[in-house]
Parts: structure tokens; sequence; C-alpha cells
């Protein structure tokens, strides 16, 4: 009934989103995956990361023949869009095939699977269907953020940064120095982020074939979750990034063409109108976010997937900042985001205590309190930088020590209790 339920709402979001999006005369999530069947795919890496993903519930020999199959299937589609002359810019040569495979596991689960066995493949094709649905549904949500916010809040967020030092402006210098090596491997890192949260997400759930069961918490839950409730923070907080409102990206709508060159002087902020084309998807930074996910859900796995996890927060606060995408209060406002829900989520699979509401009404709290800070209280940020900062550093930090300590508590109240090793009886 829980699936079921899971299902339904995700069904009716996702139709809702259908019809505001042609509303806007753009097709929605449903229909641009749809296409993807058939048309060359514009997510091809994510459909064979999602496939990954489904394939966590075959066994070694199923999981040969789905890759062979979905390899083949591209192969055939390449030959016929080459003959007919099908345009290849719009989307990747690849990725319909995997498509394919996970469609036709919903296909064989329904048909050819009775019981455990049948809800264990349904559920690992909805886990790689969500993945790239979820996809789908970000660049909607997008679209109507830019159609419906007409008035964006970035003077309020850019004055607030100055208490941080303007990190944007600092980091964009340095990504610009490094040239274009620099620039191409942090874009590397920030477009693949789906893909290395895949990587950690397939080695929390390696055993489920084995075990025929999935385990009661992993990366993916906190993913699709922090996807689902970021946007709705966009609509409240409407903010484009430094490279839009400040840099040359933003033409004529653009405060002036000051990133990364020279940070803008502090004076009164107020909402400055803006097109109805760039997203307002700055506040929280949802990248900081899933890669704070992605290295919380890192930790408890072997060394090199723990470096490769540190690796990808430290490199996407660097794309996120050098690229001019988020200001600095957006990753600290990322971060609160990402530790809160996934205290949320965990406190949801082991069962709501006073510890875990503790720990996400406090997480809530400071997050409000962020946002508010930086809407009310920019100027007064900005002219004592000395006290401001410091003190948003501690608010994010106290919320990770926070979340770090219960979760030790929960873990230690879990862990089994080691028995004494009987004693030899005397002679």
């Amino acid at each position: 009934m829980l699936w079921i339920t899971v299902g339904v709402a995700t069904l009716g979001f996702l139709i809702a989103l259908e019809v505001a999006a042609r509303r806007y005369g753009v097709p929605g999530p449903i229909v641009n995956q749809a296409r993807e069947v058939i048309f060359p795919p514009q997510s091809g890496f994510l459909l064979y990361a999602s496939m990954a993903l489904m394939m966590v519930v075959l066994t070694r020999r199923q999981r040969f023949i789905a890759a062979g199959a979905a390899i083949g299937i591209d192969a055939a589609f390449l030959l016929v869009r080459w003959a007919v002359g099908a345009k290849m810019t719009d989307g990747h040569p690849f990725g319909s095939g995997a498509l394919w495979v996970i469609l036709s596991c919903a296909v064989i689960a329904v048909t050819r699977r009775t019981g455990r066995e049948r809800v264990l493949l349904l559920k690992g094709v909805a886990l790689g269907l969500l993945l790239v649905t979820g996809r789908k549904t970000g660049d909607a949500w997008l679209l109507i953020t830019s159609k419906t916010r007409p008035v964006v809040l970035d003077q309020y967020v850019e004055i607030a940064d100055h208490a941080l030092g303007n990190p944007s402006w600092l980091v964009g210098r340095i990504v610009t120095a490094t040239g274009s090596i620099g620039a191409h491997v942090l874009d590397s890192v920030y477009t693949l982020l789906p893909v290395a949260a895949v990587v950690v997400a397939l080695y929390q759930l390696r055993d489920v074939a084995v075990e025929r069961r999935f385990p009661g918490h992993h990366l993916v839950r906190t993913f699709l979750v922090i996807g689902l409730l970021g946007p709705a923070i966009y609509m409240i907080f409407p903010v484009v990034g430094p490279i839009f409102a400040y840099g040359g990206d933003g033409g004529h709508w653009a405060v002036a063409n000051l990133w990364p060159d020279t940070p803008p002087p502090i004076n009164t902020p107020h909402g400055m109108p803006f097109d109805e084309i760039t997203p307002r998807n700055c506040m929280p930074s949802l990248h900081t976010a899933w890669a704070t996910a992605i290295f919380i859900h890192s930790r408890k796995g072997p060394r090199i997937l723990r470096y490769a996890g540190t690796f990808w927060l430290i490199a996407t606060l660097a794309a996120t900042l050098g690229f001019g995408y988020h200001y600095g209060a957006d990753l600290v406002a990322g971060v609160v985001f990402a530790y809160t829900i996934e205290a949320a989520v965990r406190s949801f699979d082991r069962g709501w205590d006073r510890s875990g509401i503790q720990l996400v009404a406090y997480g809530t709290t400071v997050f409000a309190a962020l946002l508010v800070s930086y809407r009310y209280l920019p100027t007064e940020m900005a002219e004592y930088p000395l006290v401001f900062g410091p003190l948003l550093i501690l608010a994010m930090t106290s919320v990770v020590y926070g979340y770090v300590r219960t979760t030790e508590l929960w873990e230690s109240k879990t862990a089994p209790v080691r028995q004494p090793e009987p004693q030899p009886e005397p002679v």
C-alpha cells in the first residue's frame, strides 16, 4: 500500500507539472521522458546510470544480458538515425537502449514474475526511473520559476555575502586563472553529479540481489527528497546567481558587468526584474546539497569511496562558486538543507523519536533563520562581517555537529552488544 500510495502521488505530481509546463508552451517531464524512447535522449549518461541502479535487483547473468541488450539497441538506433539523416545535435547518440531495458524489465515483472520477485523487480525499475524522472521534473520546475517569478532577490544575497568575503568573486578569479583545463574538470564534476551519486548508491545496494530486499536507507532516497523540496524554496526566494545578475550572461538585465573582477559596493538592496528564461535556482544551492549528501553516504564506504566523496564535495563547491552560479550564502544554506533532509529521511526510516524530531526541528529553524537574515538583514551583515560571517559558519557547523552526535547515538544503540568470551573452568 505504501508503494502504491507513493506511486499514485508521484504520478499526480508529474501530471500537474506536465499541465503547468504546457501552459507555457513547452513539454513537461512526462513527454520529455517518453520522447527519449525513440529520439536522441538529453540524458544519455543518466539513463545508463539509472539502468545500473535498476540492475542491483538482477543476478550477474541477468546484468550481462541487460547491459548487452542496451548497447545493442543503442547501436541499432544509431544506425537507423544515421541512415535517415536524423539530427544528433539535440541529444546524446546513446541512452535510449538503457531506457528500453528498464521498461522491458517492468513488463517482465508484471507478466513473468510473481510474489516477492515481482515486487523486487518493480522496485528496481521504479528506482531507476525515479532518478531520470527527477531530472526531468527539476527541468520543469526551473522553467516554472523563470516564468512565475519576474523579480529576483540577488541584491539581497550579494549584500549579505559580504559577510563571507564575496567568495564567488574570489573563486571565480581563481578558476579563470587556471584556464580551460581547470574549468573543464570542474564542469565535468558539476554536470556528472548524478553519476557520482549512482556510484555511491551502487555500493550501498550491492547486496540487494543476494538478500532479495532493499536496505532501509540509502542515498537515492535523500537525493530524491532534496530534488523534490528544493525547487519549492526557489519559488519563495528566487535568485539567479552572480554570473547573471552581475556578469555578462545577464545581458541588459544585469546590474553591471562586475563578476568576477569587481565586487559590487554595499548599497540598499531591492528586488530587480529579470528575464523569463533564466532559472531562479540559487537559494539554496541544490548542487551543494546533493554533493553534501554524497559526502555523508560515502563515509561508510571503503577508503577510495570516502576520498571520492570528499573530492566531489570540494570540487562541486569550487564549481558552483567559480562559474558564478551561486553566492557563498547559497552554499551555507545548501549544507544546512542537506543535513536537515538527511536527518528527516533517517528518522522516518528508523522511527521518529525525541532526538530525531529535535534534530530536524533545529536544522529547519537554522535554515529558516538564514533565509530571513539574507532577506531582512543583508546591510547589517555586510557592515559587520567580523560578526555575521563567523555566525553564519557557526550556524552551519552546529547543524553538522548535531547531526553527527545524534547519528552516533543512534548507531551505538543499534550496534550489537559484544558477548564476553567464556572462561575455561579451573581444573
